[in-house]
């Protein structure tokens, strides 16, 4: 059964779930909750209606109704979500969506915006047709058309880069739909991300705004999504294992940023000093917070602290985890030296 990130799943028991990892257990995928049947939800299918729920509600709804769907990964060695492959009534995939709303003749204001942004990435940076797709509320059908945010998929991690670098170019333009984010976005983001003084303000639009990933059409937010191409996608599940080692702080330089809007974000690095904790061999930075996704290019000199992690298979290896929390606290991928 092949899926990737952002794929969503609908049960059997009518749950829609929104997978997170390349590789899975032989026995489910994992994924997490994001829409539950409600009859007092406000999203609705076909006369039927669900809720959104966030981490909390959706491990207590799990924990209460359907608890297997909750397992203990051995790999990280903590509870996880994932659906059982019994449970899977239907696997819905991004990129045939797209291909869905593309042949529709008669879009709503919603469905006409994620046109355009695939006929504006088509044209503008010269990726395919098939190497988008469309996450999100709008993959279920579970989107308000006057609310919802455009979850746009770029599958390949080199074509994603073709689109962050085209949407630089095109953001300021006059002539062009899509533009940048302004100034009260990313105070609102600002203030439901950060929850301590890693990052001022000042620093944190700086970050964003750099980043070129998230954009305005015609007043709807849009995110451009990174998801690897098959052909990215390397070993099997359980190859690799990760042991918790404490926290660390690094100043390094970045040798290749090419994945750092994965899930989870990876950065290869190199020339490391170690600042706090243990002497060991760093060869990587991981962020599970969109937050440090993109934060970094190749030849920047960072510093960095989080959780040190053993990343054990045929070559044990050390690399520092950020977002090891939903509020990230005193974990940071800052530039060394970044003057505004």
């Amino acid at each position: 059964m092949r899926v990737r990130p952002r794929d969503f799943i609908h049960t059997k028991d009518d749950l829609f779930f929104a997978t997170t990892n390349y590789l899975h257990p032989e026995d489910r995928i994992i994924s997490f909750l994001r829409y539950i049947p409600d009859p007092e939800g406000e999203r609705s299918i076909n006369s039927a209606r669900y809720s959104k729920v966030d981490s909390k509600e959706a491990y207590n709804f799990l924990n209460h109704n359907f608890p297997d769907y909750l397992f203990n990964c051995d790999i990280t060695g903590v509870p996880m979500m994932g659906v059982p492959l019994e449970k899977v009534s239907k696997i819905l995939h991004p990129d045939d969506r797209l291909k869905e709303i593309m042949n529709t003749h008669s879009l709503d204001g919603l469905l006409k915006k994620v046109a355009d942004v695939a006929n504006t990435f088509h044209d503008n940076a010269e990726i395919p047709y098939a190497n988008m797709g469309i996450s999100g509320s709008i993959l279920p059908a579970l989107y308000d058309p006057d609310q919802s945010d455009i979850d746009f998929v770029i599958y390949g991690l080199k074509n994603h880069r073709k689109a962050i670098n085209s949407f630089k170019e095109m953001k300021n333009s006059e002539e062009s739909i899509l533009r940048g984010v302004g100034d009260e976005y990313w105070m609102k983001l600002y203030q439901k991300r950060i929850k301590d003084s890693s990052l001022s303000y000042e620093e944190f639009k700086w970050y964003e705004n750099r980043k070129n990933n998230r954009g305005i059409i015609d007043s709807t937010l849009f995110d451009i999504l990174a998801t690897r191409d098959w052909n990215e996608i390397r070993g099997s599940y359980g190859d690799t294992t990760f042991q918790p080692q404490g926290t660390i702080k690094i100043d390094c330089t970045i040798s290749d940023a090419l994945a750092s809007f994965d899930n989870p974000a990876v950065y290869k690095v190199e020339d490391v000093k170690i600042l706090e904790g243990p002497e060991v061999s760093i060869s990587e930075l991981a962020s599970f917070t969109h937050t440090y996704a993109g934060q970094a290019r190749e030849g920047e000199r960072v510093i960095a602290k989080g959780k040190l992690e053993k990343v054990i298979n045929e070559k044990t290896k050390y690399r520092l985890i950020v977002g090891t929390t939903r509020e990230s606290i005193d974990e940071y991928i800052k530039l060394k030296d970044l003057k505004l």
